[in-house]
């Protein structure tokens, strides 16, 4: 109770806040004194706030004034809400300076979004923005998907090879949720197909390759995409295979296949059919074998009954020694 009441300690006490006072002075000062001299008015509690939430308070500070001086007014807390958020401050508060000074409508909310919806996808709300003033120029096909031109088959058989070169500007208001550069590719690349395969002839495509564009350009690719097509370019023409005359050529093969196949059935019927009667010539030929034995039988028996006489079989033997005699006679080498 003697220390509270002594005046030493009561200064102590008031010498450490003080300092502490001084400390937290010192340390926001010249920020605080920079924010005041540009006119863009940070208050020393908030500068604290900043500091007890772990946000740069310098790097907000200096996005406030920079873009106060570029005549838009963000406040402090519209700023570190961003950083909270995840957000790059600086490049969506130089995006929003630049729209500004091209005459392009963006707020400070949808230039918010944008950044947030390009994070981690190697864009940014900043090239949004310049692409939107400065148009950008899209290859079709993208070289980097290992294809180097569009190909489309006309209606007498000849391949086409096209390759187009699309202009894009961003529309900001349809950025966020919007299909990008792969969606317009793929559907300028449809619409050449389809194109080509319209035609009657592939001298049509040569003869006017922007009909090409034009037609595609009819159909209202950009719809649904975060960009406004302004113009399809036909780079380069090129006359590829003639696809018909494979396709015919394949055709003819095929058909030949199908007619062997089926000749070939039919080879193997005849075949069958052929060793069929070979099977049947020799059947009739085991029954005529079993008929020529049975007549020694048949005349043994005749000579036991006393139907056939001693005289009668030498006549018979003799009308087979004369007839053998005149074949041998009509073919002495035996052919027949």
């Amino acid at each position: 109770m003697d220390i509270l009441r002594s005046p030493t300690f009561w200064v102590a006490v008031l010498s450490i806040g003080l300092l502490f006072f001084l400390f937290i002075v010192l340390s926001f000062l010249s920020v605080y004194v920079r924010a005041w001299l540009a006119d863009a008015y940070v208050g020393i509690l908030n500068l604290l706030a900043m500091r007890l939430r772990q946000v740069p308070y310098g790097m907000i500070v200096d996005a406030r004034i920079t873009a106060k001086k570029a005549g838009t007014d963000l406040s402090s807390d519209e700023l570190e809400a961003h950083y909270l958020a995840g957000g790059n401050v600086v490049p969506t508060v130089q995006a929003i300076i630049a729209a500004q000074k091209a005459g392009i409508s963006l707020t400070w909310r949808q230039a918010c979004a944008i950044d947030l919806a390009t994070k981690g996808s190697g864009k940014s709300v900043a090239e949004a923005v310049r692409t939107s003033v400065d148009p950008k120029v899209i290859d079709c096909p993208n070289p980097e998907g290992g294809r180097t031109t569009i190909d489309g088959v006309a209606k007498d058989g000849i391949q086409v090879k096209v390759k187009a070169r699309v202009t894009v500007r961003t529309n900001l208001d349809r950025f966020v949720g919007g299909a990008k550069e792969d969606t317009i590719i793929a559907r300028v690349g449809e619409g050449i197909v389809t194109t080509i395969g319209s035609a009657e002839s592939y001298k049509v495509v040569l003869e006017s390759p922007d009909s090409i564009s034009k037609t595609v350009l009819k159909r209202g690719l950009d719809v649904g995409t975060a960009f406004e097509i302004l113009s399809i370019d036909i780079a380069d023409v090129d006359v590829g295979e003639n696809v018909g005359a494979k396709l015919q050529v394949a055709q003819a093969e095929a058909n030949k296949n199908m007619a062997q196949a089926q000749a070939e059935i039919r080879r193997a019927a005849a075949v069958a059919l052929e060793q069929e009667m070979k099977a049947r010539i020799q059947e009739m030929q085991a029954k005529v074998v079993e008929a020529q034995a049975q007549v020694p039988q048949a005349m043994a028996e005749a000579f036991r009954s006393g139907r056939l006489g001693v005289m009668d079989y030498y006549k018979m033997e003799n009308v087979q020694a004369d007839t053998a005699m005149r074949k041998s006679i009509a073919d002495p080498e035996g052919k027949k």
